[in-house]
């Protein structure tokens, strides 16, 4: 079922999780193993990142270095298609514009198609470590709407190669991401705010925020949003804080701010363990905040481990 739809004929907030594929060579029981705890809260749908390649370089004989590209999560259209038959739940592939061409990308999503994964969240993706910026594969995406563009293309029947005939169009529902606190790219606000309308009006259906914790800046970029013609739902992400590092390191990667009464709350920890619980005890209050505010579905950031997301979950469905 699409995610649109399942927002539509919901009668209260959904809960919805995201997880990472396992580290390459690692069995699929370590996804069965999180999701399993999670499962009495009826998931409205699962997320599965998907992570470009990186690149290392390995010594040959000789002496010279050879540049590797390895990819150390793979798997993401198999672990959608496994928890789709084990849990009779839908999946959410993310589809990335790094490292793809636009061929390869097509080849992606007529395999789920045929799999009957008909949800797909459109991402531009992060540049690799060796580069200071994102640079597009060549004959590939730059952009995330560009995606977009190309999946509403297929649901039409138009593919990338125009002489086919008796063509059968995908159906795949389109979701996007947003940011709260905007993009670290983007110079501005509204800037930002401009490229996210031109996504939905390329098709995009529904969004999902970045991870934040502070509710306000949720209850802003939805008004927002809303000013600037926006109508479809927005899904809230939301991390729960487990160890103090965190603290400093999640601003840094994901250009967001630490409310400071989190931040005091955190630093007065003695250890992670306290860490972890003054994490969950901020997330049912912003988890129930958000309910109240009318927030479609809640989105939970897993990052491969359960615990902490059913605890939240037990207080607050």
């Amino acid at each position: 079922m699409k995610v649109v739809d399942q927002l539509k004929a919901a009668k209260s907030t959904l809960f919805s999780i995201e997880i990472l594929p396992p580290l390459k060579g690692k069995s699929i029981q370590s996804i069965y193993d999180s999701i399993d705890p999670l499962m009495e809260f009826k998931p409205s749908f699962v997320d599965v990142t998907y992570h470009r390649e990186e690149y290392i370089y390995k010594k040959r004989d000789g002496g010279y270095l050879e540049k590797v590209s390895i990819r150390k999560r793979p798997g993401t259209v198999g672990i959608c298609a496994a928890i789709m038959n084990r849990y009779k739940i839908d999946t959410v592939p993310h589809i990335i514009c790094g490292g793809f061409t636009r061929e390869e990308t097509e080849s992606a999503l007529i395999d789920l198609h045929f799999l009957g994964i008909d949800n797909v969240l459109l991402l531009r993706g992060d540049s690799i470590k060796s580069e200071p910026a994102f640079v597009p594969e060549p004959g590939g995406h730059a952009y995330a709407i560009d995606l977009v563009k190309q999946v509403v293309a297929m649901n039409s029947g138009s593919y990338l190669e125009e002489d086919l005939a008796d063509v059968a169009p995908t159906n795949f529902c389109v979701g996007v991401a947003g940011y709260a606190e905007k993009h670290f790219e983007a110079p501005n606000l509204i800037n930002d705010m401009k490229h996210l309308k031109a996504k939905v009006d390329a098709g995009a259906e529904y969004i999902v925020t970045q991870m934040f914790f502070d509710n306000q800046k949720y209850f802003d970029f939805v008004n927002k949003c809303r000013e600037n013609g926006i109508t479809v739902p927005i899904i809230p992400g939301l991390k729960i804080l487990t160890a103090k590092k965190q603290a400093t390191a999640l601003p840094k990667i994901f250009h967001i701010d630490i409310p400071q009464d989190l931040l005091e709350s955190v630093e007065k920890c003695k250890s992670d363990v306290e860490v972890k619980e003054a994490g969950i005890a901020w997330c049912i209050q912003q988890s129930k905040e958000l309910m109240a505010f009318g927030a479609p579905c809640l989105h939970y950031y897993t990052m491969g481990s359960s615990e902490v997301t059913r605890r939240v979950a037990e207080k607050v469905f």
